[in-house]
This record gives C-alpha cells, structure tokens and sequence, in this order.
C-alpha cells in the first residue's frame, strides 16, 4: 500500500502527493489552495491515516460489492467540496481485516466519522451525497 495519494488541485489542476498520515491539511504546492483529501489506508497505515485533525471519513469497502462502487464517486466530490476540512480514508476490507474488525464492519459499505480520532457517527449501506453532507456537516458542527 502506498504511503501517499494523489489529489488534483480544483483551483489550477496541479496533481499533489497527499500524505495517508500527516497533522494539518494539504495545500497545493502551486498556488496554496487546500485540496480534496482522500487516500487509501490498510491495516498498516490506518492509525496513521485516522489521526487528523480534520473531520475524517473512514470508507470500509470491497472491490465487489456493488453499493461500495456507488458510494466512491459521491466520496470523491464529498473530499472535493469540503477541502480543507474533510479526509476520506478508504480502506478494502478484503485487505485489511483488522480495520474492518476493529471498526466493526458487518456490513459494508461502512462509513464511519471522525472527529480527532473519536466516532461521531456510523452509516450503513449506500447513501446519497445529501444524506453524507448532512452527517459531514453535523461533524463540522460539534468541533
């Protein structure tokens, strides 16, 4: 597994290495923007990948499961629309049985919120992007 992911940059297009494991949030090397923050994690990187201080999204998910799939995109434009307060971390649970242990992942997608390292809130299934902001924006509010 990777160490870092790639993020676009929604304000120049400039591609940026986004650290699965970093305190802050990341900037566009070019002009400073924030940018979307979403990386994959495994169970070697997960702790290091949850402990943020923005709002994390942990995605428990498998490359088979279809609702997984349709989740993804809507993750994707969740990261892009709350840069800078917002981290998706995407762990295949397939891979990582311990993240998905740990986090009891029954059912998936799981997606489960954080807030400093601490669950806010756990969704079950596939979700619509209202449904995801609205627990986003909950999770923005208590900080």
């Amino acid at each position: 597994m990777a160490d870092t992911g790639i993020a676009v940059c929604p304000s120049c297009g400039t591609k940026n290495r986004t650290p699965v494991s970093a305190t802050g949030k990341p900037r566009c090397a070019k002009c400073q923007a924030d940018l979307p923050w979403l990386v994959p994690a495994d169970d070697s990187t997960i702790a290091g990948a949850l402990d943020a201080s923005p709002v994390v999204i942990l995605d428990l998910w498998a490359p088979w499961c279809g609702p997984c799939r349709m989740v993804t995109p809507i993750l994707e434009e969740l990261s892009q629309e709350y840069a800078g307060q917002l981290k998706v971390v995407a762990v295949n649970v397939d891979d990582s049985p311990g993240a998905a242990a740990k986090f009891d992942a029954r059912s998936i997608p799981t997606l489960v919120i954080l807030d400093r390292g601490d669950v806010v809130e756990r969704i079950i299934g596939a979700q619509p992007k209202p449904v995801l902001a609205a627990a986003i924006d909950r999770a923005l509010a208590g900080r």
